[in-house]
């Protein structure tokens, strides 16, 4: 009898101890998660854009198409975040080749891990189609 008093609440500490790591790694889960879905998003809308630019020569259509493939991001996405070069295809067509690249600033949804993390998507095609 004085053996199981001895260990009493002993499963009560070992809770205590792996709680904290159980739950830091369930969160870390759910961050790569959405890390990934964020990533496969600018990705997506990199290469719709780059698409669009490509094929109309229109920079301001490229970046409207970008914003609307990435509507889902929060914060929403600005020019200054999509950055096209060239400037604009060049008249005659051949090999050059268009890139659109999207700078994101992922904020954490939990904060554990930091404020944010630096993502970027790229699409490059040639113009003309």
């Amino acid at each position: 009898m004085r053996v199981l008093r001895g260990e009493r609440g002993a499963s009560a500490v070992e809770f205590a101890l792996i709680v904290p790591l159980l739950v830091l790694l369930v969160f870390g889960i759910v961050e790569f998660g959405r890390g990934f879905q964020v990533h496969g998003t600018l990705s997506a809308a990199a290469r719709e854009g780059v698409r669009m630019m490509a094929l109309q020569n229109d920079p301001a259509a490229a970046r409207a198409t970008v914003r609307s493939v990435a509507s889902s991001l929060d914060p929403a996405l600005t020019d200054a975040q999509i950055v096209i070069t060239p400037a604009r295809c060049p008249t005659t067509t051949g090999s050059t080749l268009v890139r659109l690249r999207i700078d994101y600033d992922m904020p954490f949804l939990t904060g554990l891990f930091g404020s944010s993390v630096d993502m970027t998507g790229t699409g490059v095609m040639r113009c003309g189609g």
